[in-house]
């Protein structure tokens, strides 16, 4: 059981780090960027919060697998 939640919680992790949105696109976002030290939108921070829960959450499990296995 705990082998399937890791294996889902690293697919679900691979699909949020691809499906995000890049952060900048080289010299091209100075010119059209008005605010470049602002605050990320809802969506961006709400996505960077679960991103680093799913993180933590896939760490123990594999910490905990791990022990499992010695």
């Amino acid at each position: 059981m705990l082998n399937l939640l890791w294996i889902i919680l690293s697919i679900f992790l691979i699909a949020i780090i691809f499906f995000r949105a890049p952060q900048n696109s080289g010299l091209a976002s100075f010119a059209t960027k008005s605010n470049l030290l602002g605050s990320p939108s809802s969506a961006e921070r709400t996505l960077n919060n679960l991103t680093i829960v799913a993180i933590t959450i896939y760490l123990l499990i594999a910490i905990e697998l791990n022990f499992n296995n010695l």
